[in-house]
């Protein structure tokens, strides 16, 4: 069990190339992850703040949006998202997001591996 005192948030700069930076709070420690989930956390972006392109191969990535809206861009075509809706990112795909808001985004992202 975690508590969320008990989490660390990770701030990081320009993830994938993207603008500003992102708060990143992992949900469970990382010897709980498991043989197959390489991530499993809660991320914050900021209005304006974005993760850039990137690609995934041998893994697939999906956000969960619990708060805010943006933009989500899914192997070159751009998609409005807001809270509640899910996105995924196969293996050999390649995904990024953006807030556009004034509002922060959060969501659960979810990297497991093939």
């Amino acid at each position: 069990m975690t508590r969320p005192q008990d989490r660390e948030i990770i701030k990081a700069e320009h993830v994938a190339g993207g603008a500003g930076y992102i708060l990143k709070q992992p949900i469970i420690k990382e010897e709980q992850l498991g043989a197959h989930c390489k991530m499993f956390s809660e991320v914050t972006l900021h209005p304006g703040c974005e993760i850039g392109y990137h690609e995934h191969h041998g893994e697939t990535e999906t956000y969960y949006l619990i708060k805010g809206a943006g933009i989500y861009h899914d192997n070159g075509e751009e998609y409005p998202v807001a809270a509640g809706d899910v996105t995924f990112c196969k293996s050999g795909g390649g995904h990024g997001i953006k807030n556009t808001g004034e509002q922060d985004i959060v969501f659960i992202a979810l990297i497991l591996a093939e």
